[in-house]
């Protein structure tokens, strides 16, 4: 069981660019952590210097209690799986799984017990004697997480290793990594992604990193719940939630907003007699918006509509206060191009966002 603590964790290079400032972070035993956020935001360079692979410019890492900033990346129990397969062209899937292992000078038995657990586990007994050229991006994927594991670390570290492969394959191996993940529940494994579809479907929790530090840490289902800042918000889910300002004239266990686009916001989020003339943003999920009769919160032209089957996309015309708002209503939903609709959302479901309300 490993543990990893990042304590004031700094990152910058010599031409005065900070990357990272002041990270702060607790990775469990046996979690499956990732990273994810904009690009360059940092969630690969923090990797690495997990890894040893780039140097950390103040604070400190800890494995298990121990101070790593100075440890070589051989000596931290550690296997990284790249965005780019590194697989030795030359050698056979077995020989490239077992290249560490002859390294360490590991004796054959070992090597063939070690590169047979792995090639199992991955689904590659027979592929073991084909080069890589005679294999497709997921299997060559496979094969250099194969090589992590065979070293058999601590802690796994994926540097985006899906981005690579076409839609098909991406949901193919992201299988695979949760099916390994559950096969080796004692192993820490940590991963970063600009994806939120693997971020949500394979983390345990999930760290947003946004403008050199940490934006939320937290389950995917908090995150995408209660996301604690706007960013959160606007980052997690797809299509990204819809914001609105607006002025709290209400409060109570219930707030009432009314908001710049001429509508009314009912949220489930308590406020005092203080909050009261406040300006906030609505935040509204696309998927938690329905066709409204009575008291709206939103009324709009369809500008677009886009049938996916099982649900419509509506692109709605901008109105005062409101750019891109997106609804996403179940079922097809054609005939409303060019109409004028009225939209509203349970209370539960309006997220209100302000620096000065103890609220998310």
């Amino acid at each position: 069981m490993t543990q990893l603590k990042l304590s004031n964790i700094d990152k910058s290079y010599g031409n005065g660019v900070c990357v990272l400032k002041d990270i702060n972070l607790d990775i469990n035993s046996g979690e499956l952590l990732v990273f994810v956020g904009p690009s360059g935001c940092g969630k690969s360079t923090l990797l690495r210097m997990i890894a040893g692979l780039e140097t950390i410019t103040a604070g400190e890492l800890q494995i298990n209690g121990q101070p790593m900033n100075d440890m070589p990346p051989s000596k931290r129990g550690i296997a990284m799986v790249f965005q780019s397969y590194a697989l030795y062209p030359h050698l056979t899937v077995r020989e490239n799984m077992a290249f560490a292992l002859k390294i360490a000078k590991q004796s054959p038995t070992q090597i063939d017990a070690a590169v047979a657990n792995a090639a199992k586990k991955l689904q590659l007994e027979d592929y073991l004697d084909r080069l890589p050229k005679a294999l497709s991006g997921g299997q060559r994927q496979r094969v250099a997480i194969g090589r992590a594991i065979v070293r058999d670390p601590q802690v796994f570290l994926f540097d985006e290793p899906l981005s690579n492969l076409d839609a098909a394959l991406r949901v193919a191996t992201r299988i695979e990594i949760a099916r390994l993940k559950e096969s080796m529940p004692d192993r820490t494994m940590i991963y970063v992604t600009h994806d939120q579809v693997e971020a949500m479907t394979l983390a345990t929790r999930i760290v947003v990193l946004a403008d050199q530090g940490i934006a939320q840490v937290g389950t995917p289902l908090e995150l995408y719940n209660t996301p604690a800042n706007e960013f959160v918000a606007q980052f997690i889910g797809s299509p990204a939630m819809n914001l609105m300002p607006g002025k709290i004239v209400a409060t109570g266990e219930q707030t009432t907003v009314h908001l710049d686009a001429g509508g009314v916001a009912i949220s489930d989020i308590s406020t005092t007699d203080e909050d009261a003339g406040k300006i906030v943003n609505v935040g509204v999920r696309p998927e938690d918006l329905a066709l409204a009769s009575g008291l709206f919160m939103l009324e709009a032209k369809v500008d677009i509509t886009e049938a996916l089957g099982e649900y419509t996309l509506l692109y709605l015309q901008q109105t005062d206060g409101v750019e891109n708002f997106i609804a996403k209503l179940p079922g097809t939903h054609k005939e409303l191009r060019d109409q004028t609709i009225q939209l509203m959302a349970h209370p539960a479901k309006v997220h209100l966002f302000h620096k000065g309300l103890g609220m998310h």
